[in-house]
């Protein structure tokens, strides 16, 4: 007999592209830093804060998204987000002044991309029930691709033509890309969405947590759902510490690592570094993000995904610290490489940990939240380090201030204390199968 083939692996991949290619444009801002300073004359600090405008509008859309794609389902948000995305890079090549490009990148990018994330996160956890970090994991690795690849294009692209011309490729690449392959979306067999939300008095086991955790650390001993530690109704998680605990420590994760990411290809160039190996740089990062969320995700549904995220934010703070030591091409290389296993290394751990207090029917709603309040940390970051860099004419101070920031997000994640898991007896031979 022929074995149906499994069709969360086409969902899977397609959520992986979709993520390449939304994701790695977020990032190529800051490719397009110093050729937009050059030639318009704006700071980099008013750049920066299109980042953060950026990343605010993508975070409160992620929170809107992964309502709507509760009750609507992911392929029609998905395929919203295609048409914002590719409008707003199109749109963003013809501006004049700064306040349009916040209208173009900040709100229409930021919108579009907030629309792909908390979604397709969400469905890939849902197709992968055994394997939810793995899933979780492979979506994530998007966010590596895209920088590989779109940052040494987008540098391409401005050297032989103009950082105009560059933006409107973009936007026509992320038409030709994200909408056919978000016609391939679709929702498990009876995870059709039913246009409501649960009732406030389902349970975690109803949510589907009783499969949690995929792979038992304690030898293969059945678990139950973990008890109802919140305390609250699961419509309303934004009520319970575990929420705030989770948003936290994300929020000063990407606080960390948001600044060296996008200030990085311009610390390089300040460093003597030619303009495409210091795009080559970012992208080596990214390269390396995809092992490092691969790898986390795959550890996590072995052995937790806690102990796996306080080890991945250790890495991430030591690393951070070490830029300030890293003045050389080759010092940049090497330790841009290892930055990248890090900071990817943490990033598809949240969607885990939420989903283990949560569960799954409101998994699109608890971590578009948790989504939201880690964007404002990425849009701070990225602020923060033009701001310093305008008043000080040096990063030093942002590797200083990101690393005393990841040194939080250590703090905040060993206050998170793991749901009570509450072992099931194995049915006795007299009770029957």
């Amino acid at each position: 007999m022929t074995q149906r083939f499994f069709y969360g692996w086409v969902v899977l991949a397609a959520a992986f592209v979709i993520i390449t290619m939304s994701i790695g444009t977020l990032f190529t801002l800051g490719v397009f830093l110093r050729p937009i300073e050059e030639s318009m004359g704006w700071s980099r600090s008013g750049i920066g804060a299109i980042g953060l405008f950026n990343w605010i509008v993508m975070g409160a859309g992620g929170v809107v998204s992964g309502f709507v794609s509760d009750r609507l389902g992911t392929r029609r948000v998905v395929l919203v987000g295609a048409m914002l995305l590719g409008l707003g890079l199109v749109l963003s090549s013809y501006v004049q002044d700064a306040w349009q490009l916040y209208v173009t990148f900040g709100l229409l990018v930021g919108a579009g991309v907030s629309a792909f994330y908390v979604p397709l996160t969400v469905l890939a956890i849902k197709w992968f029930e055994g394997r939810r970090g793995m899933a979780a994991s492979v979506v994530s690795a998007g966010n590596g691709l895209g920088i590989l690849a779109l940052a040494p294009l987008t540098r391409w692209l401005i050297n032989e033509f103009d950082w105009r011309v560059a933006f409107l490729v973009l936007g026509n690449l992320a038409w030709v890309v994200v909408l056919p392959t978000a016609l391939l979306l679709r929702p498990p067999a009876g995870g059709q969405p039913s246009g409501k939300l649960p009732s406030s008095s389902s349970s975690l086991s109803n949510a589907g947590a009783q499969k949690w955790p995929p792979h038992s650390p304690s030898g293969g001993q059945p678990f139950t759902a973990p008890s109802p530690v919140l305390g609250s109704a699961l419509g309303s998680p934004w009520a319970s510490w575990p929420f705030w605990a989770i948003a936290l420590t994300h929020f000063c994760c990407c606080a960390a690592h948001s600044g060296p990411l996008f200030h990085l290809v311009s610390h390089a160039m300040d460093q003597g570094v030619p303009k495409m190996a210091a795009a080559g740089i970012l992208g080596a990062s990214g390269l390396t993000s995809i092992f490092g969320r691969i790898g986390t995700g795959i550890v996590a549904d072995r052995v937790g995904a806690k102990g796996t995220l306080l080890s991945a934010l250790s890495l991430q703070a030591a690393l951070i610290f070490l830029y300030l030591f890293a003045t050389s091409a080759g010092a940049l290389w090497a330790l841009s490489l290892a930055f990248g296993v890090a900071y990817g290394g943490a990033m598809p751990l949240y969607a885990l940990v939420t989903r283990e207090y949560f569960g799954e029917r409101v998994l699109g709603t608890a971590y578009g939240g948790v989504f939201f309040i880690s964007c404002i940390g990425m849009g701070l970051g990225s602020y923060a380090g033009g701001a310093i860099h305008d008043l000080l004419g040096t990063y030093q101070w942002l590797f200083l201030g990101s690393f005393a920031i990841g040194m939080m997000a250590i703090v905040l994640g060993v206050t998170l204390r793991a749901p009570v898991a509450v072992p099931v007896p194995r049915p006795s031979p007299a009770m029957g199968a």
